[in-house]
Formats: structure tokens, C-alpha cells, sequence
């Protein structure tokens, strides 16, 4: 009888261990998504500073600011991981062919206005990848705690599951620098 009491007693000690620890991971996961979120939306807000600075000095360059803005709009609106993933690489892309434009002119490199900018943007996006390896992170300690034995076995009734890693979809392309051309 003490024996099965004890069993009962361990087993339920390990389930509740077992769900805690899942929880805590799944909340890292969440507060590293949220981090991304922040260093997204901060960029996103520089993002019309920047093309306004820009504009003064190359007012032909209408597209790259129409691609700019649209490129904004859609990592600004993307719902899930992969969408946003896809969304910040886009916009990065759209982001280098607007700072090699800016940099074509002289008097707008020696701007205070657009130095700051494009310091807060690489500090910006230097935080970005900080928090894309956090989250990262929290990813593979939640997807390895998830698909691990014994928690396999009941972390999907729990309602836990492998989340999404934050990827580059197309590796290459991330790779290739812009090209402009006047």
C-alpha cells in the first residue's frame, strides 16, 4: 500500500516538474518572439526618417521608396514566424539597395540627420539578430524538450508542440549584396 502511495506520490511530482518545465519553455519562446516583435516595429518606425532624409537628396529614386514602403506595410501586417521570417528579409533586401542609393551622393553621407539614422538602424538591426538567436534559442530548447521521451508521450495531450525556428527562406538570395544602378 506505501509503496503504491509513493509511486503515485513521484509519478505525480514528475508530471507537475514535467508541465512546469514545459511551460517555462514555451513562455521563453513567447517572450523571444517578443523581442523580435520590438526590434521590428522599432525598425519599422526609423524606416520613414530614413526614406524622408533620403528623398531630399535623390528625389528620382522613386521606386526604391514605393518598394521601401510596401516592403514595410507587409513585415508590418505578417502573423506567424515564417510570414515574418520571409517579410524581414524582404525588407532588409529593400533596406540595403535605399543606404547604397543614399550613399551614391556625397553632401547626404556627410548629413548629421541621415549618420544618426543609419547608426540607430544598425544598432536596430544588430539587435534584431540578437533577438532572432534568443528566440532561436528558446525554439530548440522547447522542440527538444517537446519531442524528448518520457514528455513526448504527454506533451501533445498537454497542448504542447515544436514551434517554428525564425529562418531565412531563401539562404542565397540573403547572401547576394544589392545591386544599384544609375
Amino acid at each position: 500500500m506505501w509503496i503504491v502511495l509513493a509511486v503515485i506520490v513521484v509519478v505525480a511530482i514528475y508530471a507537475i516538474t514535467l508541465y512546469n518545465g514545459l511551460v517555462a519553455k514555451r513562455n521563453l519562446v513567447h517572450e523571444g518572439w517578443s523581442g523580435i516583435d520590438v526590434q521590428l516595429k522599432r525598425r519599422a518606425d526609423l524606416i520613414p526618417n530614413l526614406v524622408e532624409t533620403v528623398k531630399g537628396y535623390a528625389a528620382h529614386e522613386k521606386g526604391i521608396f514605393e518598394d521601401v514602403a510596401a516592403k514595410r506595410a507587409a513585415s508590418m501586417g505578417a502573423k506567424d514566424v515564417t510570414t515574418q521570417a520571409a517579410a524581414d528579409q524582404a525588407l532588409s533586401g529593400a533596406l540595403g539597395r535605399l543606404i547604397a542609393i543614399a550613399e551614391a551622393y556625397p553632401e547626404l553621407k556627410a548629413d548629421a540627420n541621415f549618420r544618426e539614422l543609419q547608426t540607430q538602424l544598425a544598432e536596430v538591426e544588430d539587435q534584431m539578430q540578437m533577438a532572432r538567436r534568443y528566440y532561436n534559442g528558446t525554439v530548440r530548447d522547447l522542440n527538444t524538450a517537446v519531442q524528448s521521451f518520457p514528455a513526448v508521450l504527454v506533451a501533445g495531450a498537454l497542448g504542447f508542440h515544436a514551434e517554428p525556428f525564425y529562418e531565412i527562406e531563401d539562404r542565397a538570395a540573403a547572401q547576394i549584396p544589392p545591386k544599384v544602378s544609375f
